[in-house]
């Protein structure tokens, strides 16, 4: 090109890079067109599902179905309340999160999760398809009165419904003669299904009560038992035949009115020989 007059020289040097330029174009664009033609909005593969169990009390689940488009994706929740068709939805204000919980206004009504997915390049959304009409919270089950567990109870633990139940009960002598002086009377107490209880106090009164004087009532031990001394009193025997003796039996928690509450009652019966 040294031996190009100035002109010619200038027009081959912009021809060149003309050239140039049109060959870096056609790199850079083509690589512009790949970048923009691998950005896409969200679009929809499958749609929102919410599974659990459409009940006040229970937890329910959105999931926000399948999506493609330019990564990364993001996902938001609004859960509706509709009627029992599906239809006339309505937003429940701060209900945003995939888990709602069912309350009792959503009873008798169908519940649907309205996603929205957003990426750089846009946004789509989509419904789910409503959950069968909310049914009401189960029933609460019924007090038993009964501390949870095993073993045995304290009588503090216990209220209504539950009972104490006389369940075991003997007398030291087995057979009482005709001058035992003092019979020992040993009673069990339970509740709670044969849970011994403690603390419940114990009431042994011979019957007529002429026979033999009233102790004071007994606490029951942790085994459940409580023992009571009656001492023999001049109307003992009842009966020259008599071969029973009539005991009654109460067990009761303090505070309670003898006769209310969790108490219990029973009358039972000792052997008698006078011949002893």
């Amino acid at each position: 090109m040294r031996h190009l007059n100035r002109p010619l020289k200038r027009l081959l040097t912009a021809a060149m890079l003309a050239v140039a330029a049109i060959a870096i174009g056609a790199v850079f664009g083509a690589a512009g067109e790949s970048q923009a033609a691998s950005k896409a909005a969200p679009s929809e593969n499958s749609p929102p599902t919410i599974s659990g169990t459409a009940q006040v009390g229970k937890a329910l689940t959105a999931d926000h179905g399948s999506w493609s488009g330019t990564a990364p994706l993001h996902y938001s929740y609004q859960w509706q309340r509709c009627n029992t068709n599906g239809g006339s939805c309505a937003g429940i204000s701060g209900a945003t999160a995939r888990i709602y919980d069912v309350v009792t206004q959503d009873e008798g009504n169908t519940l649907r999760v309205h996603v929205t997915v957003k990426n750089t390049d846009g946004s789509a959304s989509d419904t789910s398809v409503p959950t069968a009409v909310v049914a009401a919270a189960p029933a609460a089950p019924a007090p038993t009165g009964c501390p949870s567990g095993s073993g045995g109870v304290n009588v503090s633990q216990l209220s209504p419904p539950a009972r104490l139940s006389i369940d075991g009960f003997q007398s030291t002598p087995s057979v009482i003669g005709r001058h035992p002086g003092q019979v020992q009377v040993r009673v069990h107490i339970s509740a709670c299904g044969g849970r011994s209880v403690e603390g419940a106090l114990v009431y042994v009164a011979a019957i007529p009560f002429n026979q033999f004087d009233v102790p004071p009532e007994m606490a029951t031990g942790s085994d459940g038992w409580s023992q009571l001394t009656l001492s023999q009193l001049r109307g003992y025997p009842a009966s020259a035949h008599q071969q029973l003796l009539a005991v009654f039996l109460r067990a009761r928690k303090s505070g309670d009115p003898p006769l209310a509450g969790i108490s219990t009652s029973r009358l039972v019966s000792f052997k008698v020989n006078l011949n002893q």
